[in-house]
């Protein structure tokens, strides 16, 4: 699986971006997708995860209410949606996907651990400016 992230850039404080990453293979509707970030400094985090249907999402705290996630299963692309973004949120982006996991996992595991990704995209920067 080759994940192909874009959409990063240079964007002021309370503004917007989306983010796409666009996967090969053929079997892109049976993965959960995700996006993680890593500042500079700082280990990589979770941001959102969104199960192989689009039906359902997971968010960290920190992006609850001002990112969403979702997915377009015909196009082999899943989006992330940033608004009213904060200089806090500056960091590389990555586009994840999880090829194994069960889709009944998805409904026992909460949170960050609803994604375990063995695939990685690129990354793609985004910086908000105060």
């Amino acid at each position: 699986v080759q994940l192909q992230a874009s959409g990063g850039g240079l964007v002021q404080a309370g503004g917007s971006l989306r983010l796409s990453c666009a996967a090969s293979g053929r079997t892109f509707s049976t993965y959960v997708m995700g996006w993680f970030r890593q500042a500079p400094g700082k280990e990589r985090e979770f941001v959102a995860a969104i199960s192989w249907s689009g039906g359902s999402a997971s968010y960290a705290d920190s992006v609850k209410g001002r990112f969403t996630i979702s997915r377009d299963n015909a196009k082999n692309t899943v989006y992330l949606q940033m608004n009213s973004l904060k200089p806090e949120d500056t960091a590389v982006y990555y586009c994840a996907a999880d090829t194994s996991s069960s889709r009944s996992s998805w409904y026992r595991r909460v949170g960050p651990e609803r994604i375990q990704p063995n695939y990685w995209g690129q990354g793609t920067q985004v910086t908000v400016s105060s």
